[in-house]
């Protein structure tokens, strides 16, 4: 069985899912890989005891024959810098190279720490393919003047270094060619697409019920928007009683869009089953203010919702405006209040998006799409190797 050894920088933790490293390594065990994963996190109580007992930072769990999980304690620096710090990451990573022989190297995410193992494993003369949805610092941002500035320091210093080192970089959605050819990795990028198993994401029946719920799923994370969803939608109260306005997803204790709406907003926290969530959802609004390439906007398409979203990054390569959705200037109150209240107003609406939605996702997101593009390209990284 061939192997592959995916770095990552989290795994799946409350507060802070690495969603696209989980689902693409369940992809490539549906291909036929094993997958083992380096991340940095925190361990479960099993791990840590014995991590305890031989002094070691490093957990690792077996989940099955074809997933192992390597998990390096980290210091991590919550919003709006949401960054781990695991000092011999690296130097884990190349030790895991040399016992596990991977045929594959995939790092996962640009910026973050463990990327940084892209500098030391092409020193030790490995090929490694860079996945990554956004370019941080470069056409994603954080919020806040000196997060933005420390950002783009890094991307165009050590980011840059990284992008150079890998043999392959691959971006969940397009990015400008100019930028590209600035940076000099034009020809070894590609565009693949996360995708989504929409056997596992139906669409939904249509709802008999004529209240509207409007939902929001994710962290509260200042990048995410949030507090622009809640100061938008809030007021439609007035105009419509029965509009129910939910927040699914992790949040600290005290959170202040928590304390601050909490009587007009369905706070509901962690949710085991988003797809019911979504299910009795209408409308789904993503205002974030830099955005990669949306798992959760991708789930709501699949389900069938009517969905709003920001004019950032990969949500403009899923939603066709006004097509398979709404977009909006991100961080424009106005605006996505309007389109909020024409899909109140108008149910035929709501459904035509949401149909286009699935259909969208079906002919150009579905898994088995995204499966074929990975085994070609894995096959070309197997034959440079």
């Amino acid at each position: 069985m061939r192997t592959i050894l995916l770095i990552s920088p989290y795994w799946r933790e409350e507060h802070r899912w690495m969603v696209s490293s989980v689902k693409l390594a369940a992809l490539w065990q549906r291909m036929g890989y094993r997958v083992i994963v380096a991340c940095m996190g925190s361990m479960n109580e099993e791990c840590r005891m014995k991590n305890e007992e031989c002094g070691r930072r490093v957990g690792i769990e077996r989940v099955s024959e074809t997933l192992e999980i390597h998990r390096m304690r980290d210091f991590f620096l919550p919003d709006p810098w949401n960054y781990g710090i695991a000092l011999g990451f690296s130097g884990y990573v190349r030790r895991l190279v040399r016992t596990e022989k991977p045929d594959l190297i995939i790092v996962n995410k640009l910026l973050f720490w463990t990327s940084l193992a892209t500098i030391v494993l092409r020193l030790s003369g490995k090929n490694v393919l860079l996945l990554t949805d956004a370019l941080v610092g470069m056409t994603w941002w954080p919020r806040g003047r000196i997060p933005k500035i420390c950002a783009a320091l890094y991307a165009w210093t050590l980011g840059w270094l990284i992008l150079l080192c890998a043999e392959r970089v691959v971006t969940y959605h397009p990015q400008t060619q100019r930028l590209l050819r600035r940076l000099g990795i034009l020809h070894k990028t590609r565009v693949i697409p996360t995708g989504i198993d929409t056997t596992e994401w139906p669409a939904r029946e249509s709802r008999g019920d004529p209240s509207v719920t409007v939902s929001y799923v994710g962290r509260l994370e200042s990048v995410k928007g949030v507090d622009d969803f809640l100061a938008a939608t809030i007021p439609l109260k007035k105009q419509y009683p029965e509009l129910t306005i939910q927040v699914a997803g992790w949040y600290p204790a005290g959170h202040p869009l928590v304390e601050r709406y909490q009587d007009d907003v369905t706070f509901t926290g962690l949710v085991d089953d988003v797809r019911a969530l979504l299910n009795e959802t209408d409308i789904y609004v993503l205002p974030s203010y830099s955005e990669g390439l949306s798992n959760a906007l991708m789930e709501a398409m699949s389900t069938g919702c009517a969905c709003v979203a920001s004019d950032v990054g990969g949500n403009r390569f899923l939603i066709q405006n006004g097509i398979s959705g709404f977009l909006f200037p991100a961080g424009d109150r106005e605006a996505l209040r309007a389109h909020v209240r024409r899909l109140v107003d108008d149910p035929a609406k709501r459904m035509a998006l949401g149909r286009a939605a699935r259909r969208q996702i079906e002919e150009h997101f579905d898994w088995e799409h995204v499966a074929e593009q990975y085994e070609t390209l894995f096959e070309e990284c197997q034959k440079t190797a």
